[in-house]
């Protein structure tokens, strides 16, 4: 199925190329790849208004994640009953948030990957609330990122790394 990479932004200049590549990697290695997917890059602004309105939280963010499918253990995959169902949500990238949280030696586009793999695994009903929940989400992280840095040639971190 699709994935619909939509740059709604314009303050940081973004090439969705590089992220559309690498996210059909990530898709492929979790066995999603028949799932649609919308990624959806917006600025400060947007990101803190839908953090505001879904979470109560009045600041920019870096990833917020809606799933189609709701209730589903971390790492399970949908089952769809209908056609219409081949959906695993959107994500919504903060894209100028990510890159004014860049370090100097890292590459935007690769944080840009992590943080939407970190996002995808929030669909997948992946949460980090306790301990033991992040741990579950940061070994998937990991083993994904892993997998990718292998395929493309690239050495790719969790966002999670460290949270507890």
């Amino acid at each position: 199925m699709s994935l619909v990479l939509r740059n709604l932004q314009r303050a940081i200049p973004l090439r969705r190329a590089p992220l559309r590549k690498k996210m059909e990697i990530v898709r492929n290695i979790l066995g999603v790849q028949k799932f649609d997917l919308g990624i959806i890059c917006v600025d400060n602004k947007n990101i803190q208004h839908i953090n505001r309105v879904y979470r109560e939280r009045n600041i920019p963010t870096d990833v917020l994640s809606f799933p189609f499918h709701e209730n589903l253990k971390a790492g399970e995959i949908p089952q769809p009953d209908f056609p219409d169902d081949y959906n695993l949500g959107d994500i919504f990238l903060g894209v100028e948030y990510i890159f004014q949280q860049c370090k100097e030696n890292e590459d935007y586009y690769d944080i840009l990957t992590v943080t939407a793999t970190h996002g995808l695994c929030h669909l997948l009903g992946f949460t980090h609330s306790t301990e033991a929940e992040w741990q579950k989400m940061y070994q998937k992280e990991k083993q994904v990122l892993e997998e990718l840095s292998w395929r493309t040639g690239t050495r790719l971190q969790p966002l999670s790394r460290g949270l507890f």
